[in-house]
């Protein structure tokens, strides 16, 4: 009897842990999906809808090293971010943003850039796992993605908003390695002030672009 028991908590174990993994690549496609979007998107709603997405992924990253309560932080402070931008966006009523059209020059370009960072990642994220053991395939893949697409977006972006949209991408990826090796809410609160900052930057930067094209 104590044998059936212990088996069939070891099934109900095995099980949850599958369906966690399925739950954390599928935010990890997530962040993909939403990183590239932004990068292809001509409309900055869009663009800021896609990154509100994103922090949803990075908050369930996130979550399988801090307590819910604590990652919520990142989630919250991110769309305080987005709303700061968009705010900020609609006031400055600029269009520079959507004057390429959809399929703008350049964007075969970004798709197989895209394309290419993803390859990498695939190559590189089982060495990056023995050399920071302890942390979960999935999530060094999902970091990796926002790494790669945000710096690709800083590379080839002269837009200020898409700029600060990159950085917040990129330094999304690196706290969801961070939160993997420090737990402490000094940090989390510590990061959360850098994404407000970077937010608040990037409205100041389009508020004082929009004063020169005025003047």
């Amino acid at each position: 009897m104590d044998y059936l028991v212990s088996s069939r908590d070891d099934f109900v174990t095995h099980t949850r842990g599958i369906h966690v993994s399925i739950i954390i690549w599928i935010a990890v496609v997530i962040l993909t999906i939403t990183s590239t979007g932004m990068l292809l998107s001509r409309d900055w709603r869009i663009s800021l809808g896609l990154l509100g997405l994103q922090y949803v992924g990075v908050l369930w990253l996130v979550a399988q090293y801090w307590p819910v309560s604590m990652a919520a932080i990142k989630l919250v402070t991110g769309w305080m971010a987005i709303a700061t931008l968009g705010i900020t966006q609609l006031g400055s009523g600029r269009t520079d943003y959507l004057s390429e059209g959809f399929w703008s020059q350049g964007q075969l370009f970004r798709i197989i850039a895209s394309g290419l960072i993803l390859v990498i990642v695939v190559a590189i994220t089982p060495r990056v796992e023995e050399i920071v053991p302890g942390i979960q395939l999935a999530v060094i893949s999902g970091s990796l993605v926002l790494i790669g697409i945000g710096l690709l977006h800083l590379g080839i972006s002269a837009q200020p908003l898409r700029i600060i949209l990159g950085l917040l991408t990129v330094l999304s990826g690196f706290e969801i390695v961070y939160a993997a090796l420090e737990s402490s809410l000094l940090v989390a609160a510590l990061l959360a002030t850098v994404d407000l900052g970077l937010a608040l930057t990037g409205a100041y930067i389009l508020t004082s672009f929009e004063s020169e094209a005025s003047s």
